[in-house]
């Protein structure tokens, strides 16, 4: 049977990085999302759409790599820009590689996506101050690295 936990040791994670990170994130996103609501788009499907635009084509692997996410989570993330047919998935230059690219409508809804996403970005600058959010910024780049320890 396990032992009982105190309060002591239950309240020092409080202070844990994931937990309060992802409830920062939380937080942030609700911004973001509430500017993007009339796109019909998520924050994290704008941050796709951005990505894929800025480095098309891409294949998956390493859209997967510069977002720090897992093949199949990313995977599972493209099907509905796909089917909304905001992306195309064609074979890379290997046959054995997929990429991802911008369809005709996904550059349109990025392009009516990116004024919506200033105002929300402009918001949290504002918010956090331009000093912080640089500092901010790189501290979260640092943690980017974290996996390669």
């Amino acid at each position: 049977m396990p032992s009982k936990l105190s309060r002591k040791e239950l309240t020092q994670c409080a202070d844990c990085a994931c937990f309060n990170i992802r409830k920062a994130s939380r937080a942030v996103t609700a911004v973001y999302e509430e500017r993007l609501h009339e796109t019909g788009l998520r924050g994290t499907q704008f941050t796709l759409l951005v990505m894929i635009a800025a480095n098309e084509p891409i294949t998956i692997s390493h859209l997967a790599e510069k977002l720090v996410m897992d093949r199949t989570t990313l995977t599972r993330n493209l099907r509905p820009l796909e089917k909304q047919e905001l992306v195309d998935v064609v074979q890379g230059e290997d046959r054995r590689t997929r990429a991802v690219r911008l369809s005709k409508s996904g550059h349109k809804s990025l392009a009516e996506a990116l004024p919506l996403w200033k105002k929300a970005q402009k918001k949290v600058v504002s918010f956090m101050g331009e000093e912080q959010m640089t500092d901010l910024l790189d501290k979260l780049h640092t943690l980017e690295k974290i996996t390669g320890i």
